[in-house]
């Protein structure tokens, strides 16, 4: 076997004719080279050709990082007994691989030869591409040898030979087993001793007629062995029509590599006459030896070769990792020409873990078919930013603005049928996170190949950042992670041989629960990525969730793309500080910023930190019961433009029935509840109320009015909610009667007032004064209170 590499320069003097039916064109400097993977048949070399994949490359360089040659990720032994990896060169003829290359390397590029052709068969049956060349592989016969037979002849000769001989085996083992079950009764009587029981005569030990030593069984036993495991290992579905208890697993194993299984195919050679039988044995003892036990036809010219073989790398990648039938099109296909090697939607980064959600996000990838070790180029780092930039204003145009230009009808009818559960994702959820304006974060990353020195095809790490430099980061401002023009490409490495032994084995099972596998991988990886780039916390309003917002939106300048709402607890954010010089994230300004009026927790992204701030704000409320929003969080009102209109004074009766005012209840809304049951004490009649319509409600606890704490909220409007009604918004007392309902826009500020005064005055000058009830007041009746 004659074997050449991919895309690498040899000079024309040790090419000789072995490419001339491929490539017979010279550079500049009489160098050629090959640009296609996978194996021919050189009737000028009488002998097979493969051709490897340039990914077992590598670029040697100096000191400086110039290089100064190309290596094989192959080793050998020099004449002074140091190890070396292979040059390309030294490996090209039989003669340069036995002197180059040990038993083992030899094995594994023999094997290798199997998994590249049926990864191409694959490939070619899958797309239907005309990258990939092909035309019928060898088979054996009763002409001319070859000067070499590969591994992957054997293999496809034995799989042809059972191809063609189906009904062969069948009339073979039939006969082999016809009267295996009758008494062979003259040798049963001469042999046995009888029973005779109520007159009847009974042999205990009956003879039958089938024979102690049966050589054409061994054969079919050693073929089907030999066939089952070409299917196991290699993913062939070579169909096994016998019913022979074959050897498996080790035990098949021991028969190759003691070279047990050569010398029993040795032990019953001279046992067969049939010329089908014959040609079984020399292939199953050629599949042993892996040298040339079969004769071809030489006249004819067999190939499997792929001319573009990055696209074959493409596809492996994206059939293993990509969801290309799921994506919409016009993301993979993008309006400025850009094509997308990989997407699927997957839980966002930021995404807890625990959490049964439907937050997904575009995963972005591309595929980079390089030698190994090989750096990115700027051309490839800008071009994957703009894949994340369209997809970005694809987002836009389609949720945010509804546009749909240039789309067909038959593109909107498929996008609303098929796409309806990526239609979710949005890159910014106004309707969810109006007041961050934060976009999520879009993994971005590419994916060049690599292989284990010990070439292993299934190792424990198959994925593994590339080597230097493999975060890549592009951004106006690099403290906002949460902005649209932040961008952050990552590159990784997967094993080569993994990729190709699960694609070429094609089996769906294998490759489903891959593809579950490396997307968490993938997921991991960059978190860690930003990990090391920014610290991550959790922040819940020591107040109410009202008040943390009108926070926010005070300092949002400040804010703006630090903050995100992944969680589905709304009352909780996301942090995200950019670690400036390996300085701690909790010395920033922002951090100091937030503390004051925020519970915060260091969190890891996929972590779930509702539970922990809970607590927290737990036990601050408990230090500071009912603590007042601070007013340099409030919007700001002067009572002096309201003094004809009229105010409310209410109360609330505990903790419970405060969490259910500002939004623990059914509609997650600012509502405050006032009795309307004549026969009840407190209750104000509806009418009364309408007329009034009062602009601001000032609450305060019942029974804690002394302690001067309130709260002031702007009214919004009124509604009639019935005693129903008012289990169903979860009132945490038992209703009675109907109830007028007060629904606010917001907490405001209205500077302060002695409200302890105000209802000691209301108690003495009011005869019908009820404790606790509302009292309405205008504007300018309020000013007499004012501190």
């Amino acid at each position: 076997m004659r074997i050449f590499f991919e895309q690498h320069p040899y000079e024309a003097s040790y090419v000789k004719d072995d490419l001339k039916d491929i490539c017979a064109l010279q550079d500049v400097e009489k160098k050629i080279s090959v640009g296609y993977v996978g194996y021919f048949y050189s009737p000028e070399a009488k002998d097979c050709v493969f051709i490897l994949p340039k990914v077992l490359l590598e670029d040697r360089k100096d000191e400086g990082g110039k290089p100064i040659e190309v290596v094989a990720n192959i080793m050998t032994t020099d004449d002074d007994g140091n190890q070396r990896h292979v040059l390309p060169e030294e490996i090209i003829t039989p003669e340069g691989q036995e002197k180059n290359l040990t038993k083992e390397y030899r094995k594994f590029i023999y094997e290798f030869a199997v998994w590249i052709y049926q990864a191409l068969s694959v490939y070619r049956k899958n797309t239907g591409s005309n990258a990939v060349y092909y035309r019928k592989l060898p088979q054996e016969g009763n002409g001319r040898r070859r000067m070499g037979e590969t591994y992957l002849d054997i293999v496809l000769s034995l799989i042809a030979f059972n191809k063609e001989n189906q009904n062969f085996f069948t009339f073979i083992i039939r006969n082999l087993h016809s009267g295996m079950n009758k008494i062979n009764w003259t040798k049963t009587i001469a042999r046995s001793s009888a029973i005779i029981q109520d007159g009847s005569v009974v042999y205990l030990t009956p003879i039958n007629k089938k024979r102690q030593v049966n050589f054409e069984e061994e054969l079919f036993i050693i073929f089907f062995s030999i066939l089952n495991y070409l299917n196991e290992t290699f993913g062939f579905r070579t169909p096994i029509n016998c019913h022979y208890d074959l050897i498996r697993g080790e035990q098949f194993k021991h028969l190759m590599e003691s070279g047990r299984g050569m010398r029993w195919l040795k032990q019953i050679k001279y046992k067969y006459f049939s010329d089908k039988l014959l040609r079984m044995w020399n292939l199953c003892l050629a599949f042993f030896e892996e040298s040339h036990r079969i004769a071809i036809n030489t006249d004819q010219k067999e190939y499997l070769l792929a001319k573009s073989f990055e696209q074959v790398f493409e596809a492996m990648i994206d059939e293993l990792i990509g969801d290309r039938e799921n994506v919409p099109k016009r993301l993979m296909e993008q309006a400025d020409g850009k094509r997308v090697d990989h997407m699927y939607a997957y839980q966002a980064l930021t995404t807890p873990d625990n959490e049964q959600t439907d937050k997904l996000i575009y995963y972005i990838g591309d595929s980079k078919y390089y030698k190994a070790h090989h750096k990115l180029g700027e051309e490839s780092i800008y071009k994957q930013y703009t894949y994340a930039r369209n997809v970005i204003q694809w987002n836009i145009d389609l949720f945010m603005d509804g546009q749909r230009k240039g789309w067909t009808k038959e593109e909107i009818d498929d996008y609303n049928e098929r796409f309806n559960e990526y239609g979710k994702i949005r890159l910014r959820n106004d309707d969810e996170d109006p007041l961050t304006e934060g976009y999520n974060v879009i993994p971005n990353f590419f994916i060049s190949a690599f292989v284990y020195d010990d070439r292993k095809y299934v190792a424990r790490k198959n994925i593994r950042p590339h080597e230097g430099e493999n975060t890549h980061f592009s951004c106006q401002f690099p403290d906002r992670l949460f902005d649209r023009d932040t961008l952050i490409l990552s590159h990784y490495d997967v094993n080569f041989l993994y990729v190709l032994y699960l694609y070429a084995r094609d089996k769906q099972s294998e490759k489903e629960a891959w593809r579950k596998k490396v997307r968490d991988i993938f997921r991991d990886e960059i978190r860690n990525v930003l990990h090391k780039k920014y610290q991550f916390f959790a922040l819940k309003s020591k107040g109410n969730l009202l008040a943390g917002e009108e926070f926010i939106r005070e300092h949002f300048k400040e804010l703006q793309g630090k903050l995100y709402r992944p969680y589905d607890d709304n009352s909780l954010f996301a942090l995200a500080l950019d670690k400036h010089e390996g300085k701690e994230a909790t010395e920033s300004d922002t951090y100091h910023l937030l503390e004051e009026f925020f519970e915060i927790t260091k969190v890891d992204l996929g972590y779930n930190p509702q539970e922990e701030l809970e607590k927290k704000v737990e036990a601050y409320q408990a230090e500071h019961p009912y603590a007042p929003t601070p007013e340099n969080w409030l919007p700001e009102y002067h009572v002096e433009r309201y003094l004809e209109d009229y105010f409310v004074v209410g109360s609330y009766h505990d903790q419970e029935h405060w969490d259910w005012i500002t939004g623990k209840n059914d509609r997650g809304t600012l509502i405050y509840n006032v009795r309307l049951d004549e026969h009840r004490k407190g209750a104000i009649h509806k009418s009364r109320i309408r007329a009034m319509k009062p602009r601001f409600a000032i609450l305060y606890e019942e029974g804690h009015e002394a302690e001067n704490r309130y709260h002031v909220f702007r009214i919004h409007d009124f509604a009639i909610m019935i005693e129903d009604r008012m289990r169903q918004a979860l009132y945490p007392r038992e209703p009675q009667g109907d109830y007028f309902i007060f629904r606010f826009d917001e907490e405001v500020a209205l500077g302060r007032f002695d409200i302890h005064n105000l209802i000691s005055t209301h108690r003495i000058s009011d005869k019908d004064f009820t404790e606790g009830a509302p009292i309405f007041l205008t504007g300018k009746e309020l000013m007499d209170f004012r501190k």
